[in-house]
Formats: C-alpha cells, sequence, structure tokens
C-alpha cells in the first residue's frame, strides 16, 4: 500500500460530540457551547499496513524450498531471495507505485507537426526493466545454474516481484516465452543475438518482446482471426502488413507475430495451418518504427502502467522463424510460458491481498477490539489462505514440472501431466485471484474503496488474469484436447499420480479425512470420464469447465496434504489440507447427476439466456 488518508474531520452538532478519544469534562462542555461551529479536534485516523520482507515473512514458501531443493542449492538461494526481499521492500515496491501514477503517455505527433508515434514510459517504468535484467528474472531460467531447479528458482523470483513491479510482469512473461521459443528452435545463428539479449543480465542489453496475436476478428481465434499478409522480399525476409488489435508491452524491443504468407498471386492459406511465426524488430538502430504506425493506446480498466497499443503493419520487416504454416504449433511454447506467468501474478496477487488483510486486522480496531479478535472476520482471511496456499502448490507443481522437461529429466508421464496441468493451472487460479482480491478489499471496510490505498490498484490489475492468455472457457476447451490427443493417457497418468500420491500420505495422522475426500473425487471423476465416454462431443463441451475445476480441486487436494504429510509440518499445513478437500472436490460429477450436460441442457440455457429477449 502506498498510502493511507490518516486523517478525517467531521462537523460537530450542538449536544453531540463527535471526536474520538478521551476529552476533559472542560472540553466536552465547551464543545456543547459550539453549536455548528468549527473547531479543533483529535485526528480520526486508521494505521496504513504494511508488509516487511515478502521472503522472509512468506512461511509457506520457504518450508517448500526446505523441502524440495538440495541442501547447497537451497543456502545460495536462500541468500539471494532475503537479499531480494529487502530491495523488493525499500526500492522496487516505490517504483511500482510511481508506475501507476505515471502511465505511459502516446505522442503521435512532434511540437512541428511531424508524425513520430513515440510511447513514452515513466522513469520508473524504464528502471523496472534495469533492475528485471540485473536480478536475472529471465536469464536464470536459461543459464541452468541449478539444473532442472533453475525454472522453479525463476518462478520463485517472479512470484516475489510481481505485486511489486508495476506492471512490468507483463513484458517479462513475453519475453520468457519469446526466449522459449528461440530456444526450442536451437537458437538459430540469425536469432542468436536476440536470444543473448531476451536473457541478459546486463540492464545496456537487455531486450523485452511483445506478443502480437490479437486481431480485430479474433481474440483467442487465432486460426480465423489472423488477417496479417507476409510478404517474401528477394533479400528472403518478409513484409508483414495488417493491424494489431491488442499489443501489450507495445514499448518492447521485439515481437514474435502470426502472418499469412501470400503467394506469387496474392492468395493466403486459411485457417490455423496458414499461419507462420514471424520475429521483428520494433524499432531500427536510430530508435525510429519499422514501418509501424500506433493508432492508439488502448484504455484499460486496470494494468495501466504497461503501453497495450493498436498497432498498424505497413511493410514490417520482419523474418519467418517458423515452418510454413506452422506458426501455431511453433508460438505453443510461448503459451505455455505466459500461462505459468499468469499462474505466478495470480498467485502474487493473492499472497499480496492476504498479507495486507491479516496485517491490517493487526492493527485496526472496531467495536472495542482489534479486527483480528473478531472470529467470523479471522475465518475469512483464513479462507484466502486456504486458497492462496493451494494455488501456490499447484503453481510450485508446474514448475517443477517445467524444469524437468526443459533439463531432459521429464518422464513421458511428466510430460503429459505438464501439458494437462499449465491450462489447468492457469484457469483455476485466475478465477481464485479474483474471488480473492475481492474479499480482500471488503477486509478493509470502505477503505479498500479508496484509490490512494492502493487496494483497487491490486483489484484492477488482478481482474486480468482470467481474461489474458485464453479465458476460463478457452483453457477449459484446451484442456478437453489434451485429453482427446493423447487418447486417454493424459488421464490415466492423473489419477495414477493422484493414488501415488494419497499412497504416501495415508499413514499421516490427522489427513484421514481429505485422503478419503480425495480418493471419493477421483473415483467420481473416473465414473464419470467413463459414462460420458460414449455421449456426444457437446456433452463434453458442457462439462469441460466443471471438469477442469474437479481436475485443479483433486489434485490441489493431493498437493496440500503431500505438503501436510512432510517432516516437520505444522499443524497449519494439515489445517489447510483438510479445509482444501472439504469443498466439492468433483464438481462435474455433482452437475453431470443433476443433468446439466444431457442432451437438450444447451437448448434450455439458450432458452434461459435469449428466450425472453
Amino acid at each position: 500500500l502506498p498510502h493511507t488518508r490518516d486523517r478525517c474531520q467531521t462537523p460537530s452538532v450542538k449536544g453531540i460530540s463527535t471526536t474520538v478519544g478521551q476529552h476533559s469534562g472542560e472540553q466536552v462542555l465547551e464543545d456543547l457551547e459550539m453549536p455548528l461551529e468549527r473547531r479543533p479536534m483529535e485526528t480520526l485516523f486508521q494505521e496504513q499496513p504494511k508488509t516487511g520482507n515478502q521472503y522472509l515473512e512468506d512461511t509457506l514458501l520457504r518450508s517448500y524450498l526446505k523441502t524440495h531443493l538440495p541442501p547447497k542449492v537451497l543456502e545460495e538461494v536462500h541468500q539471494d531471495l532475503e537479499r531480494f526481499g529487502n530491495r523488493l521492500l525499500t526500492k522496487i515496491q516505490p517504483l511500482g507505485w510511481e508506475c501507476e501514477l505515471n502511465p505511459p503517455v502516446f505522442r503521435q505527433f512532434d511540437a512541428w507537426g511531424r508524425r513520430v508515434d513515440r510511447i513514452d514510459t515513466c522513469s520508473a517504468w524504464r528502471r523496472m526493466k534495469e533492475i528485471s535484467a540485473e536480478e536475472g528474472l529471465i536469464a536464470e531460467a536459461y543459464e541452468r545454474r541449478y539444473s532442472n531447479w533453475s525454472r522453479l528458482y525463476q518462478a520463485v523470483k517472479l512470484y516475489l516481484f510481481s505485486a511489486s513491479s508495476g506492471g512490468f510482469n507483463c513484458p517479462l512473461a513475453m519475453t520468457d516465452g519469446a526466449a522459449k521459443v528461440i530456444e526450442s528452435l536451437g537458437i538459430p545463428a540469425s536469432l542468436k543475438s536476440a536470444f543473448d539479449r531476451l536473457t541478459s543480465r546486463d540492464p545496456k542489453k537487455f531486450w523485452t518482446s511483445g506478443q502480437w496475436m490479437t486481431e480485430r476478428r479474433g481474440g483467442s481465434d487465432v486460426a480465423d482471426g489472423t488477417e496479417t499478409v507476409a510478404r517474401r522480399q528477394p533479400d528472403g525476409t518478409y513484409r508483414l502488413y495488417g493491424f494489431k488489435w491488442f499489443t501489450s508491452a507495445a514499448d518492447s524491443d521485439v515481437a514474435l507475430t502470426l502472418a499469412r504468407i501470400a503467394d506469387a498471386e496474392g492468395q493466403c492459406p486459411q485457417g490455423s495451418r496458414g499461419l507462420s511465426l514471424f520475429f521483428l524488430r520494433v524499432r531500427d538502430e536510430e530508435g525510429k518504427l519499422n514501418n509501424i504506425q500506433v493508432q492508439r493506446l488502448k484504455d484499460k480498466l486496470g494494468t495501466r502502467q504497461m503501453a497495450t497499443a493498436e498497432l498498424w503493419l505497413q511493410g514490417a520487416r520482419a523474418e519467418l522463424i517458423s515452418a510454413e504454416g506452422r506458426g501455431v504449433a511453433s508460438i505453443s511454447n510461448m503459451l505455455s510460458i505466459t500461462r505459468i506467468h499468469n499462474v505466478i501474478s495470480a498467485v502474487a496477487s493473492m499472497r499480496r491481498m492476504i498479507s495486507l488483510s491479516r496485517e491490517y486486522a493487526r492493527r485496526r480496531v472496531a467495536f472495542g477490539k482489534l479486527l483480528k479478535d473478531h472470529p467470523l472476520h479471522v475465518q475469512t482471511i483464513a479462507r484466502m489462505v486456504v486458497q492462496w496456499r493451494g494455488a501456490f502448490l499447484l503453481l510450485m507443481e508446474v514448475v517443477r514440472l517445467l524444469g524437468l522437461a526443459e533439463t531432459n529429466l521429464a518422464s513421458e508421464q511428466d510430460q503429459l501431466l505438464l501439458r494437462l496441468l499449465i491450462p489447468v493451472a492457469k484457469l483455476y487460479t485466475g478465477k481464485q485471484a479474483t474471488a480473492v482480491a475481492v474479499e480482500a478489499m471488503e477486509s478493509f471496510g470502505g477503505q479498500g474503496y479508496m484509490e490512494d490505498t492502493g487496494v483497487p490498484v491490486i483489484l484492477r490489475d488482478t481482474l486480468v488474469l482470467s481474461i489474458w492468455e485464453g479465458t476460463t472457457n478457452i483453457l477449459s476447451l484446451d484442456v478437453l484436447r489434451s485429453l482427446a490427443k493423447s487418447q486417454g493417457r493424459v488421464m490415466a497418468v492423473f489419477l495414477s499420480t493422484v493414488q501415488e500420491k494419497l499412497e504416501l500420505v495415508s499413514g499421516t495422522a490427522g489427513l484421514a479425512p481429505a485422503v478419503q475426500r480425495v480418493r471419493e473425487a477421483t473415483g467420481s471423476l473416473a465414473q464419470f470420464l467413463e459414462k460420458v465416454g460414449p455421449e456426444p462431443a457437446v456433452t463434453m463441451e458442457l462439462a469441460a469447465r466443471d471438469l477442469s475445476y474437479s481436475l485443479a480441486r483433486i489434485y490441489t487436494g493431493a498437493l496440500l496434504m503431500e505438503h501436510a504429510a512432510r517432516p516437520g509440518a505444522s499443524s497449519t499445513d494439515t489445517c489447510a489440507a483438510l479445509r482444501w478437500c472439504n469443498q466439492e472436490l468433483c464438481p462435474v460429477a455433482a452437475e453431470s447427476g443433476s443433468g446439466s450436460y444431457r442432451a437438450g441442457a444447451a437448448l434450455q440455457d439458450s432458452a434461459l439466456v435469449y428466450g425472453d429477449s
């Protein structure tokens, strides 16, 4: 929180003292003799909640690292994270607030009427870019100093950085995704310099990348929504022509984008197989735009610290980096990384809001006692904590698997599980973060609704997390694709992995109710999948969201129990696992029993939505 409004004075009315605190008898009499007259008052104020070193205060994070990291790695990582936590508190957090107060400005013309299309960002935003390089927030994942743990370590630093970053976590997500794509292509010679810059620790060399996919006709529907045309040039490069409707971090140095390659007659293949992937520099060495015109900056609900623009590509010079028609397949690595970053942002948002709510409850007095002494208030925060703890462990599981895959240590089962968990984690944590942010705002009462407390900023920036990188429904359908493409192997791996975790924790005292609930939920899930096997495709589509939620809740329950069963676990760990598993873990089975997916359900849904219109 940047600051709170800490003084509030109200006029006095004859016979009523509106002051707070103890007064002498003489002062009270004086008050009564001053009807409707302004007078000196004691101040009414609320103490500002303050957070400390976010690494040292995060006992869940520290216990996870202690449990999983090799001792030598843990020793080095601990020292760096403690240092980073102090830097976040003293240097980075103030910069983040400065980014919020000074959003980017679009200058279309200079003083002499020449078109310049310049996006001016504040000095704090530019400093965030330098800090990102200095801290190795992208480099850490690609240097692989800690082998398969490097990716997890990078995710931890991003998790700590996210809520203080002033929105700079978004360009970092796309930069990481671009580096991943280039690495997956074998780092071609033509892209070696770009890769080195995207993963550099030198602020003077570090580049950020955009991800230009959304066009006027479609967001997630890139197959039918992409109209940008690529025309081959004699030197082997391409010129791009088209309109990009939504380009985040438009001030980035480079971008990856999709386009359709025109043949000699100017015709372009349609559908997803007609899309190819291109790399381009946004500006030349002199800082001039690469035949790009900025139409305007988007007026967004949140993430106002970051420039999001509409761009005309009017012959932008670009390099084809995928095989022709393989653009979607090539950019899939970028989408996986940016979706994981979305999960990081969601978990970080929950952590920050809970931290502030918890601290405020220690300071705020209402009805004669601190908020922390009101059982209902503490219960409300506790429910948020359970959501955050589950989301955190799901995030750690995803990046742990990614680290194994990137160092060729992942089994086939690990890779299948990773493919499933990325969309599941992204869609579920996006929803969790929104719910927690709203509940946490309410925990501050009216102060939570005040702009200058900073709480509304966190809420606004959180709301986008269920939209960016695929909405909940889009990702639910992606979950179905992963199940279908693997011909049942993904689900078999999921169920067997959960079963293995249950066997490991089944003898742990206090966890028996949770073990039983997860075991029953996995049985219900298996029965549902067997039952709907021969059903029409529309049945699975209607069930997609509930199925994804079921996967998230069941797997997260198993992770919470696993954490609670480790040596040295606390009663808090056990309590969190029990409470998580006390919810409906398999909503898809429950809804199936009520007939929500049966034949005709889609028609009933349509009648409810449009019947009276």
